[in-house]
């Protein structure tokens, strides 16, 4: 299910034999995956195979140490800040995140899910996050104290629940650094069991990772595609098709039009279960991504603010300034400024 899309180069992950437990190999090529009772090592008659999915991308190629497992349909990753550098973590995919901050205070940094106001909360010990399936996770920390972070991966397509409500039609809410003392208790203990030096039971693994799942079905309070629908949101296939062409065309002017024959609806009532899916308006959401963009490639440092400015569609830099520092709080010449 998972595949490291980090750029820190310690860890991959990968998959052995045929339903088997799946886990990272560390750097010393030498791989772990959850066994009845203990770690077991791979052998030479069951090689690694390339796992498909993404896991959270880590800019920062020495400021974490990342380990993790997975077995169908669940992966558990933790995360632990190694260095006071700062360290920019990126998700959008299929699947639903579940992200809990262990300990961590940070100088700077600010946290983004799809859908909910930015934080820049500067404590995130103990707090939780959910980004679900196809929404955009993205935060960066400068670490006060080093922060770690327990993700868990869920796949709706292969999860398999003993519940009446399919979680392939589930529309989970976004949510950004949140507590609830049930939920976070369970992860506690899925987080153990898998780290615990004599090994986990795979089946306690298992069991607990089910029960994370009933407990978030018991926070959303399971709202059905349809339901979303009858109420004005937009269904997740509706989302889904609608947000990767703005990606493919964050540079062009993108007609209300477009997106709502893409949506098959009328372009009222687009407009409408847009916002009700994702809290602003379509153009707004279009002008958000542009800035997050611009704040991508102003933080390679390969390009100047005009250049950025041009990417990502604007014709003069003095509307691209305006822009920015009405989202961000700061100009982009400041912001390109700040990671020289």
């Amino acid at each position: 299910m998972l595949n490291s899309s980090s750029s820190t180069g310690v860890t991959s992950l990968r998959s052995f034999g045929n339903g088997r437990p799946r886990s990272l190999t560390y750097d010393n090529g030498s791989p772990l995956f959850l066994g009845a009772g203990k770690n077991v090592r791979g052998s030479r008659s069951e090689p690694p195979v390339a796992m498909t999915s993404p896991t959270v991308d880590i800019t920062s190629d020495h400021a974490v140490r990342r380990r993790g497992i997975e077995w169908s349909g669940m992966g558990v990753e933790f995360v632990q800040a190694t260095t006071h550098h700062r360290a920019d973590y990126r998700f959008r995919s299929p699947l639903h995140l579940l992200a809990a901050y262990e300990h961590g205070v940070r100088r700077e940094g600010e946290s983004y899910v799809e859908g909910v106001a930015r934080s820049t909360l500067r404590d995130i010990a103990k707090k939780l996050t959910v980004a679900p399936a196809g929404h955009e996770y993205h935060e960066w920390h400068e670490p006060r104290t080093l922060t770690g972070v327990t993700y868990f991966y869920f796949d709706p397509a292969e999860l398999q629940i003993d519940s009446e409500e399919n979680l392939a039609d589930m529309l989970f809410a976004p949510r950004l650094f949140f507590e609830d003392a049930t939920i976070w208790s369970t992860a506690t203990k899925l987080r153990q069991a898998i780290d615990a030096p004599e090994g986990a039971n795979r089946l306690y693994a298992e069991a607990l990772g089910v029960v994370l799942v009933h407990e978030l079905l018991r926070l959303n309070r399971g709202t059905r595609r349809a339901e979303a629908t009858a109420k004005g949101g937009l269904a997740a296939w509706q989302q889904r098709i609608v947000t990767a062409y703005i990606e493919e065309h964050l540079s062009e002017q993108v007609p209300l039009a477009t997106l709502a024959r893409l949506a098959r609806l009328s372009t009222f009532h687009f407009c409408r279960a847009f916002k009700q899916s994702f809290g602003v308006p379509p153009h707004r959401y279009h002008t958000n991504r542009r800035i997050e963009r611009a704040k991508a490639m102003l933080a390679e440092r390969k390009h100047s603010v005009t250049e950025v400015g041009l990417t990502v569609g604007f014709s003069e830099t003095s509307s691209f300034t305006a822009v920015f520092r009405k989202i961000t709080g700061q100009t982009p010449s400041r912001y390109h400024r700040a990671f020289g």
